[in-house]
């Protein structure tokens, strides 16, 4: 996807504004909140008959089918008037792709859709826009089979505590499958007896104690049980002012119990923060949290530089907080896009080193298909099959080595910040100012 260099005339905030803005001294903080950027909402994989353009023309369908309901967080998006235009018409949004055959010589198609005509694409169908910012559920079940209760952990080296195993799985792959990060309690509470009666029971207090240390934005206490040759899962909600009265949802199988459960989560959060069409608009913006920003001349210098990147369209400020500054840009193009320009001045030093790579209670952070299409694309191996205009391809006889679709970014703000990224359509991008010279660059310094 190409993207013009004519810029519209850039509005950024006055000298006199920020200086204010910037002495500002801030009495108190806010706990810290658990927000965490779901990476991966844009990418699917779906198995194909073979790579024909018919057989990847319903591939892209398919596949964007998929990223539909995720970004939307409903899956009544599929059934709205104009979306089998979109469906139809895959391929222009796409990124790049690539097929490839898995273990048992099944084709099978990745792919990566541009999250800005995505969200323009559902716009255009009055569909809402779930952005890639979304709270964290630490999720508390246990489940009754045959008289014995387990409570579902995260695996430990050994593998976790007999029976949980198929629940974990299956609550794992419907989360996924929906863009909701779902985190599970360590194994070390798989022995704690009372605390597995009071999930049972719905008792919120020993529950939000036994929380404390682990990070989520929503807590969700569920009980699974076997009646009547059905499943059922019936859960509460705490924090966020989640409703707190109970729900539930039954089902045939395990997976289709899970699946039905975080279906539900799903579109309760997303008709909380999805944005109304209304809302996209024709210019995307994205905050930009730039760190070690000490003075008015390491925020005009910042300033500058963003200023004169192709794809922004302006830049202001946003929040100051002690030497942190948040900018609100507005941009034209993807966003992968305005990330490689900013990329190209050493200055801006990305900050996810500073995140943990495996934080205690959220899914280890994994390869994210979309950033690594493009040096994947450049290694591929020559091939004869047509291509989407502006994406890269890539096709190999085997299966690469399996990675997650989705990486689970946790975001290092408080609340107030996270309650604003929650309704951002876009990640937020997490730079430290590193303001040394840079030959040819800003003005010449």
């Amino acid at each position: 996807m190409s993207v013009s260099g004519r810029k519209p005339a850039h509005r950024s905030v006055s000298g006199a504004w920020f200086f204010a803005l910037f002495t500002f001294l801030l009495v108190g903080f806010s706990a810290q909140a658990a927000a965490v950027t779901v990476s991966g909402l844009y990418s699917a994989k779906v198995p194909v008959e073979g790579s024909s353009p018919a057989q990847l023309a319903q591939g892209y369908a398919d596949g964007l089918s998929q990223v539909l309901v995720r970004v939307s967080g409903t899956r009544d998006v599929l059934a709205m008037e104009g979306v089998e235009t979109l469906l139809s018409d895959a391929e222009s949004l796409l990124l790049s792709y690539q097929v490839a055959r898995d273990e048992s010589g099944q084709s099978v198609l990745s792919m990566s859709f541009g999250a800005v005509g995505v969200n323009r694409a559902l716009a255009s169908i009055d569909a809402p826009v779930w952005g890639a910012n979304r709270p964290l559920t630490l999720a508390w079940i246990a489940a009754e089979d045959r008289g014995s209760r387990t409570l579902v952990t995260r695996p430990d080296e050994g593998g976790g505590q007999e029976g949980a195993g198929t629940w974990r799985a299956a609550f794992d792959e419907a989360a996924r499958k929906r863009g909701l990060p779902v985190a599970l309690p360590p194994s070390d509470f798989a022995a704690e007896r009372e605390l597995l009666s009071d999930i049972w029971g719905q008792f919120i207090g020993r529950v939000k104690s036994a929380s404390e240390d682990l990070d989520h934005d929503v807590l969700a206490l569920v009980r699974v049980s076997r009646a009547g040759g059905q499943w059922r899962a019936g859960w509460v909600f705490d924090g966020m002012a989640m409703n707190a009265g109970e729900e539930s949802v039954t089902a045939q199988t395990p997976e289709a119990l899970a699946e039905a459960m975080i279906n539900r989560w799903a579109e309760l959060y997303a008709s909380r923060y999805a944005v109304a069409a209304s809302e996209v608009g024709d210019s995307p913006q994205v905050d930009i949290v730039l760190r070690g920003v000490t003075s008015l001349e390491d925020y005009a210098r910042a300033n500058k530089v963003l200023e004169g990147l192709t794809p922004v369209v302006s830049v202001g400020a946003h929040r100051v907080r002690n030497e942190q500054l948040t900018l609100r840009v507005a941009f034209s193009g993807e966003l992968d896009q305005l990330r490689e320009y900013i990329a190209l001045d050493p200055r801006f030093v990305p900050m996810e080193a500073d995140v943990p790579a495996e934080p205690s209670n959220t899914p280890p952070i994994t390869t994210d298909p979309e950033a690594s299409s493009a040096a994947d694309a450049a290694n591929a191996p020559e091939t004869e099959e047509a291509q989407p205009a502006g994406s890269e391809q890539q096709t190999s006889e085997e299966e690469p080595e399996q990675t997650s679709l989705f990486t689970y970014q946790p975001v290092p703000v408080d609340e107030e910040e996270a309650r604003e990224a929650f309704e951002s359509l876009y990640q937020v991008l997490y730079y430290r100012w590193q303001p040394s010279s840079v030959i040819g660059s800003d003005g010449g310094e």
